[in-house]
């Protein structure tokens, strides 16, 4: 396979993953902006492969052999078995969820996590998504240990979406953006208050790289819905957030696999 095929090869897998019920073979090859042709020959090698199958309806979708593959090589890393516990620690001490995010390339993956919420009110995204870095208490605290210049141009790679797909209070303007990542570096934690989703609140802290203090590899949040979490309840959380940051610094699978890509 050529890299050309290579490279629609993938494409195509990320148009299908954002599309659970499946997409058709024009849908699909006009999305990738290829030719119907040459989708229909990429998606019969998906096929056979195991990692597209064809519907009844004759749309296509993905399978869970990516998904697998993905979890496979994450749990053979070890990362989960080492940082679970401060996850677990933390997220039993705030009674709410905990996150572990990672940089991968140009965005941050959700990697891990703990729940540490007891009640019928808990919020539980799904682990492998990428981070919506302008709308994210995350993708703040990484954003804006970027230059400026980068960080415009992977929030406007994205795009700033609108309160209807985030939350009300999503930013929506590169002066805000500005503004806000600013903030952020200054003060040390990013915040997100029903940004990311309505009724949502979280905090997070960077874990930076083994090697440079200055740069961020990956890091660890708390979010939670706005009946338990204020502003003022999460700034209160820092210090235990903070420490479990530094535990997680510690950990040598996690510093060595971050630091492995930079």
């Amino acid at each position: 396979m050529s890299s050309s095929s290579l490279d629609r090869c993938f494409t195509i897998l990320e148009i299908l993953a954002d599309h659970r019920l499946g997409l058709s073979l024009g849908d699909t090859a006009s999305r990738a902006q290829i030719p119907k042709s040459a989708a229909h020959r990429l998606l019969n090698s998906l096929c056979s492969t195991g990692y597209v199958v064809q519907l009844p309806s004759r749309d296509y979708r993905l399978t869970l052999k990516m998904p697998v593959l993905g979890f496979r090589f994450l749990s053979n890393t070890g990362i989960l078995d080492e940082c679970q516990h401060v996850l677990d620690r933390l997220a039993g001490e705030i009674g709410d969820l905990v996150r572990l995010s990672m940089v991968n390339d140009d965005t941050l993956v959700w990697v891990a996590k703990a729940q540490g919420a007891k009640s019928s009110l808990v919020i539980d995204p799904v682990m492998g998504h990428e981070v919506a870095l302008h709308a994210t208490a995350t993708g703040k605290v990484w954003l804006a240990s970027l230059s400026t210049e980068q960080a415009l141009r992977y929030v406007l790679r994205d795009g700033f979406g609108t309160p209807q797909q985030h939350g009300p209070n999503v930013i929506q303007t590169i002066e805000d953006l500005q503004a806000e990542l600013a903030k952020t570096k200054e003060r040390g934690y990013g915040l997100a208050l029903e940004e990311a989703d309505p009724g949502i609140v979280a905090i997070a802290v960077g874990i930076p790289s083994a090697k440079s203090a200055d740069t961020i590899v990956a890091t660890v949040s708390i979010a939670g819905p706005t009946s338990r979490l204020s502003e003022e309840v999460l700034v209160g959380h820092l210090p235990k957030l903070r420490a479990a940051a530094d535990q997680l610094r510690g950990i040598d699978v996690l510093m060595e696999f971050a630091d492995a890509a930079f």
